[in-house]
């Protein structure tokens, strides 16, 4: 089982990709050439809501039992 940190981690890098191939793909279709596509996906990814994904990120409660 993954540990917080690693849920967190895994979960910040997912958001990100995420946002950076969905910024890619709309940049294409806005007509936008790969250099000005990867900076609209760099920027993307700069402009994430970090907090409110961790936010977002469920963590079970722990049962008591040492941490």
């Amino acid at each position: 089982m993954r540990n917080d940190r690693e849920r967190m981690a895994l979960a910040v890098r997912e958001a990100c990709v995420a946002a950076a191939l969905r910024a890619y793909e709309e940049a294409g279709i806005s007509g936008l050439c790969y250099e000005g596509r990867w900076e609209i996906a760099i920027d993307a990814m700069r402009n994430l809501d970090l907090v409110a994904l961790i936010d977002s990120v469920d963590f079970p409660s722990h049962s008591g039992k040492g941490s």
